[in-house]
């Protein structure tokens, strides 16, 4: 497992929109915040498939994740 930093931002349409500065190429839209969350795994590794099939190095040193990991998550009420 690995740890991609992401930035997310609401759009002007009031979707909101994750990109990664380590990741070029990475772009994740939903109309929520846990929806971009949702999606962006699967985004982030589709992108580095491809690069790896191409031969494309990896922009940045991916930091590996030991289980049990924790974090932080956003949560509404």
């Amino acid at each position: 497992m690995i740890c991609l930093p992401l930035e997310i931002q609401r759009l002007e349409e009031g979707v909101f929109l994750a990109t990664s500065s380590v990741l070029p190429g990475f772009l994740v839209q939903g109309d929520t915040v846990e929806e971009v969350l949702e999606l962006a795994p699967g985004v982030a590794r589709s992108l580095l498939e491809a690069m790896r099939e191409k031969g494309v190095p990896w922009p940045w040193e991916p930091q590996v994740l030991e289980l049990p990991y924790c974090t932080e998550v956003l949560v509404t009420a």
